[in-house]
């Protein structure tokens, strides 16, 4: 640790570093930071060594006043600067986890959740990898100063259509600064959406990196004139976003869900794994889709991820098995949107997953129809069901899971529960133009 620690601290002064972030996330995944001018080296040798002290009662889902202090520690491994910062009297970045002042880690530190999860899973010799496909709206405003898309561009255009190509380009060559392996870059379905995606690995480097690539995108589109959102659904009648997630286990550097003797080349383990994902994504659906938006983009009769079943290549269930075999086996839940914190999510989706390996969860057949244009009734007879259609039954649904409810432990669950009730009442009792339009004559 000492000898990272030294290299860390040769990075900064290489860089000129003169503002040093410690990041960590809220029980959303919003990132929170603090800011430390930089005086004398030994200055952060002792903040990577000992930590420093900040109010967690100030940050939503982690302490009350009377236990407020907490410790952010910085992860050595997650140094990097900001390229849409100034180079001169730069700023470079950690992400810390949150332990209490008795150097315990914090119980409400989402990251520390995964990081939990993921030691899980290491006991039991595998790696969990994941590989998110993050979409977003870049946004203009008219004349009036209402936000719109910033183009009428659809999946796959180009210019003059897409007028996004010079921003995507730009945010790919500062994200490549920040280490990121990006994979594509393309406009998506709606007027204004996006994707950029990045290369599969270990889940808290993914987790971590998902944090980072919204907060990036953000501020860096922000400095050419636009607004970046990842709400889910932020326009009537246009495709939602969503946020892919490809997940996989290795084991002594092998895909565990490639099996080169069976008729799919799919592991038992991988149909276990699915079938873990299927008989708790319910509960799944509230962490992977957490607020009230998400359920406007998981609306059963549209092309979104709601039929509870998998296939092949199938592009209309809830888990897909993309068409890729060998190490590059893997497992595809369609659901999860960006929204979410990604540590919770992930952590819950290994869970998920690990618990149907444990259980022998057998996923039945694939399902090779195209489940969008099928009824609810017909839906029925395959023996299909859908996922929650709201923020109220999702939290319920995790209320009765005791895999999802024991991931996330008691002071996240708590918190999460009782923010998530709350927000369900606050928009119960709004009243909004839609029924003003559609009752007010009667």
């Amino acid at each position: 640790m000492s000898d990272k620690i030294g290299q860390v601290i040769e990075n900064i002064e290489k860089c000129g570093t003169k503002f040093v972030r410690l990041q960590f996330v809220d029980i959303h995944g919003t990132p929170k930071n603090m800011a430390i001018p930089l005086v004398k080296p030994d200055q952060m040798e002792d903040i990577l060594k000992d930590g420093l002290l900040f109010d967690g009662s100030s940050v939503e889902g982690f302490v009350d006043i009377n236990e407020s202090d907490l410790i952010l520690k910085p992860d050595p491994d997650t140094f990097s600067t900001l390229p849409w910062r100034p180079e001169e009297k730069g700023v470079c970045r950690f992400i810390c986890d949150v332990y209490w002042p008795e150097g315990k880690p914090f119980e409400g530190d989402p990251r520390y959740i995964l990081k939990r999860a993921l030691e899980k899973a290491e006991k039991a010799g595998y790696e969990y990898n994941v590989g998110p496909e993050p979409e977003f709206f870049i946004l203009d405003q008219d004349e009036e100063g209402n936000l719109i898309p910033n183009d009428n561009g659809a999946y796959f255009d180009v210019e003059p259509v897409d007028q996004g190509t010079d921003i995507r380009r730009q945010l790919v060559m500062d994200l490549e600064a920040l280490n990121f392996d990006v994979e594509v870059s393309h406009h998506e379905v709606a007027p204004g959406q996006h994707e950029i995606d990045f290369k599969f690995d270990n889940a808290l480097k993914t987790a971590d990196a998902v944090i980072t690539f919204k907060q990036a995108i953000k501020a860096i589109v922000d400095t050419m004139g636009y607004m970046v959102t990842f709400m889910p659904k932020p326009f009537f009648g246009e495709n939602g976003s969503g946020m892919h997630c490809h997940q996989s286990l290795f084991k002594g550097g092998e895909n565990v869900f490639y099996d080169p003797d069976t008729e799919t080349q799919l592991s038992q383990e991988a149909m276990y794994f699915m079938g873990g994902l299927l008989q708790h994504s319910p509960a799944l659906t509230a962490i992977c889709a957490p607020t009230i938006n998400s359920y406007k983009r998981l609306v059963p009769g549209y092309e979104a991820p709601v039929y509870v079943a998998y296939g092949l290549k199938n592009r209309s269930t809830l888990v897909r098995i993309p068409a890729s075999r060998g190490k590059g086996t893997r497992v595809e839940l369609r659901m999860p949107d960006p929204s979410c914190n990604p540590y919770l999510a992930f952590a819950a989706m290994l869970e998920a997953g690990l618990d149907g390996m444990k259980n022998k969860v057998d996923p039945g057949e694939p399902t090779e129809i195209d489940v969008f244009g099928k009824s609810i009734e017909e839906l029925k007879t395959l023996g299909i069901d859908v996922l929650p259609s709201s923020l109220w039954e999702a939290y319920h649904a995790l209320e009765k899971d005791d895999v999802v409810r024991s991931t996330l432990g008691d002071h996240i669950y708590t918190q999460f529960r009782d923010i998530k009730k709350a927000e369900w009442d606050d928009y119960r009792i709004q009243v909004f133009d839609y029924e003003l339009d559609k009752y007010l004559t009667i």
